[in-house]
This record gives structure tokens, sequence and C-alpha cells, in this order.
């Protein structure tokens, strides 16, 4: 069967985002949010405004069921709050809150809504490979986040390389000279992409977007007038983009080209750093042996490859990461945010799932791969994997069962200071890869628990409610295998978990890097003997 959507519009999804914020980092650290029958209530504590949403399910755990009606007290009555009011709402609570004003917030949450209403309205049937249908499924994107669709640029600009618009595009073609190529890693990797040949030059595949933005950039034309880069034109063969946006994928080639975008994407502009660039192959070279002994699977990135012209934008604007493709894995991949997401139907596709019995099996089967490997990459390794539901495929059987679990994107990954030998890495490259060791517990656990395993579970839950304390309980015991280990201890003791404070980060405008965490519910937690 093929992955279908639910009912979903731009307003909805917008308000479902902002409160989901709005309770998580607001109002509950602060006891100001509560159930009342069918709905869930929050106090703004500061402004004292009182809203109401419709609550599909009791809450378990750090993740929600919103559903419409959203109101707000006025009086003894509650009366309709649309999204741009609720926007209104947080952004007043977040300027006292904080004393600092966020003139863009508002705009920002705008151009998501706007953006989402284009993508529904230009959204393609559906595909018959299930892969890239799960690839290109989060049309709502991020439900902790204030403005999932934000994206610079117009939709007469972007729809055409959008994912949840179900797009194919042929990226372009450079010829560079071959002493103004800058590259790190094995070149096969270019070469397997099955681009044109042109004697004297290597070829450099561009993202066309990308190749627009750069277009009157001075240097970028001088090289392209005196023949030292040469526009070959469209690709022969189609890309596919993922949810990333920027990374596509080759079906023919079985590659993905991480290519670099000077636009700004939710939360950061997805350009590829010189020194993410060089870390990207650092990290490719260091951990394969870990992940043979962890039984899971890193999609490789055996090379970058760019232009050696005297301007970093140009070095960084057409830099470009291979990556290693899917058909290498076991049964088909899906990727994990497409399972967890509650708008579409990809987990009711699934046979395993079809009985109470089935889902706890199939869930048991999901921790099982996804679960241990990220935990002793970081107790046993010091490798800080970033297992986001963007960044991980589930590979499952004929009947939906998973079987393993590939981890991607270099970029996120990290290794914790001082357990790795980085000394015959350039100082900024080094940097870039490394966390203190409680960063990375943060975000390995809030990737992990918080983003992902909730999620999932919660979408598990959508079908069989009954059965989310038995989830919990399973993942309790998946997890008390490791023990061993202090954190995971806490972590079963019910340890509150750091949750990403996207809403917090967009209003002080940090980067994502410096991003703090809010303290969440802990499902694993044992109940207690009264």
């Amino acid at each position: 069967m093929l992955l279908t959507e639910r009912a979903l519009t731009a307003d909805d999804a917008t308000s479902t985002a902002l409160l989901n914020c709005l309770i998580r980092e607001v109002c509950g650290p602060e006891q100001q949010v509560w159930p009342d029958g069918g709905h869930l209530v929050a106090r703004l504590p500061r402004a004292g405004v009182v809203l109401r949403t419709g609550l599909a399910r009791p809450p378990a755990g750090p993740t929600y069921r919103l559903a419409p009606p959203y109101e707000e007290r006025r009086g003894d009555a509650w009366i309709p709050a649309s999204w741009d009011r609720l926007a209104d709402l947080v952004a007043g609570e977040l300027e006292l809150a904080t004393g600092q004003p966020n003139p863009e917030f508002l705009a920002q949450v705008g151009d998501s809504h706007g953006a989402l209403d284009a993508i529904l309205a230009a959204r393609r049937e559906p595909q018959d490979d299930r892969y890239l249908e799960s690839e290109q499924s989060l049309v709502a994107g991020h439900r902790f986040h204030p403005s999932p669709k934000s994206r610079q640029g117009s939709p007469g600009e972007w729809l055409r390389y959008a994912p949840e618009a179900r797009a194919r595009f042929r990226p372009h073609w450079l010829a560079v000279r071959d002493d103004l190529v800058a590259e790190e890693g094995d070149p096969r990797a270019f070469a397997a992409l099955g681009g044109p040949s042109v004697p004297g030059c290597r070829t450099l595949p561009v993202h066309p977007w990308q190749f627009s933005l750069l277009a009157g950039n001075p240097l970028l034309r001088d090289a392209l007038a005196r023949g030292l880069v040469r526009d070959l034109g469209p690709s022969d063969a189609e890309a596919v983009p993922t949810s990333s946006v920027r990374t596509v994928y080759l079906p023919d080639a079985d590659l993905f080209c991480k290519f670099s975008l000077d636009v700004r994407i939710t939360n950061c502009v997805r350009k590829n750093a010189w020194y993410e660039l060089s870390g990207a192959v650092a990290l490719n070279e260091l951990l394969p042996e870990v992940f043979t002994a962890l039984g899971a699977t890193l999609l490789a990135e055996p090379a970058y490859r760019s232009v050696a012209l005297a301007d970093r934008r140009l070095y960084e604007g057409l830099g470009v990461i291979v990556r290693q493709g899917v058909k290498h894995l076991p049964g088909t991949p899906l990727l994990a945010g497409a399972l967890a997401d509650p708008y579409n139907t990809l987990l009711d596709d699934l046979p395993a799932l079809s009985t109470t019995d089935g889902a706890l099996a199939w869930w048991n089967a999901y921790v099982a791969q996804v679960a241990p490997p990220v935990l002793r990459a970081f107790l046993e390794h010091g490798v800080v994997l970033e297992p986001h539901l963007q960044n991980v495929l589930v590979c499952v059987d004929a009947d939906g069962m998973p079987v393993h679990a590939a981890f991607r994107d270099l970029e996120g990954t990290k290794l914790t200071a001082g357990r790795w030998d980085l000394a015959h890495l350039p100082a900024r490259v080094a940097n870039g890869l490394t966390y203190a060791p409680a960063q990375g517990w943060n975000r390995v656990v809030y990737c992990l628990l918080v983003n992902h395993l909730t999620e999932t579970a919660a979408a598990v839950a959508d079908l069989h409610p009954a059965l989310e304390p038995d989830l919990w309980k399973a993942a309790r015991e998946h997890l008390a295998r490791l023990d061993h280990h202090p954190q995971v201890r806490a972590l079963l003791a019910g340890v509150p978990l750091p949750a990403k404070a996207n809403l917090r980060t967009r209003w002080s405008r940090s980067a994502d890097r410096g991003a703090a965490y809010v303290p969440a519910p802990n499902p694993l937690s044992a109940p207690r003997p009264l």
C-alpha cells in the first residue's frame, strides 16, 4: 500500500506546533498546564492568558496529541484563537520572560504557515518507491518547532526542489580545471555519480537553486568567462530531494549528494562550512570500526569536492559531500520521521502493527535496533550520534517488522572531548567535531528519547491507545541491559529528560549547537510503590 495523508491544514499544523512549544518550554516547566476532561489547558505565566486545546488522549511522557479547537479564555467564555493570534501571544510571553524582543519571530511563523499552504497546494501524487515516499512525507515538519517550514525565498523559487511537494530535478554539472579542485577522501565516490568526462577537469555536481544563488558572484562569473569552470548543464540523472531539502538521492547511482544551500531553512543557513567538509571525511575514516563493533550501520561519507577559488563563500557554497546509498541495507529502509508523523498513515500500512500484540512486538524490535547502538556509541566509544527522526532509517521486512537501523549525517555526529586523539586535524576541524561530555549526553538523550522514541511511541499508541504504558515498560527493559552505566541508571530512576528548546532558541536567535534544554517528563521511570 502507498502512504496516504490524514487531513492537514496550515492553520491547524501551525497552531499545534506553537502550542507544543509553549507547553514544553514555558507552561510545563512552570507547572502552568493541566488536563481538563477532553482538553488541555495552559496558562501563560507572565501574560496571564489562559489557552485551551482539544486533547486526543491523555499525554504520556513529553509529548501530546493536541487537536482543534484552539481557544482563548475571555471572561467566562472560550473564544477561538487563530494561529496568528497564538503566535502573537507566544511572542508577548517570551518578551516578558526574557526582557528581549525578537522582531523576526512573527515573520518566521508567518513564512512557515505560508510555505505549508504552498506545499499542500503543490503536492503531487504518491510514488511507488516506499523509501522515497517516506523521505518526502514530512509535510508539516517538526511538531515542536515554532516555524518548522520557514525557508528563505518565495514558493516560486523553492517548490520545484521541495521534498514535501514530491519534487524531482536534475542537478547541474560543472567542470572544474584540475588545479582548481579542492577535495578530500576517495575521488572514486564522485566517479560513481556518473557525470560527464572533460579532459583536464573534474566534474562537480551543484544544486540548481544554489547555482542560481551564486550566479552574481564576481569571482565565479570570471571563472566561467575564462573557462576555469565550465557549466555543463543539467545532469541526465534525476535527483530526489530528501527530508533535509538540500541532501538529494540519486537512485541510478544509489548515492546521496549533500549540497550547500545559502538559504535559511527552519533554524540555519544550510551551507557546508569548510571545517564541516573536512570533518565529514575525518569522521568517515575514524568511525567504521566502531559501528562494526556495534552491529549497526552509519552511512559513509567518503569524499567531498569543491572549487579552490579565492572566495570562501564559493568554496563552501559549491562544496558537496557524497554519501553512501541505501540499496545495500537489508529489507526496505523507511525514514523514522515518516513512521512517527501523525499526519500520514505509514504505520497503519505496516501489517505487523495490525494487532495489539503485533504492535508491541514491532516496538520491541524497533527499540532493539535503534536505542542500544546509540547509547553504546556514546558510553563505550565516545561517539555522539544525532539520532533524531530525520537522521535514522529503519529497515523493515515484508510485514513491516524492523530488522535493522542505519544512522546518517556526519555533520551532526560528534566525538566526546578527551576520548579521541584529533591532533592530526586542523584545530578548527577538531573543535567542530567535539562536544563536552555533558553536552554530548544531552544531545544523545534528547534526540533518541524525546525527539525520536517518544514520538514513535505516540504514533504506535495512536493505533492502539491502551498500549502506551506497555511501550515504555518495554523500552525500559531494553535500556536496563545497559544499567551498568550510571547515566542509564539515572534515566531509569526517572530524572527529567533534556528537551531541546527550539522555541527559546529561535527567540534568542542562538546557533543550534548552543541550544538550551528544558526538563521534560521521563516515561522510563518505574512506578514507585506507595
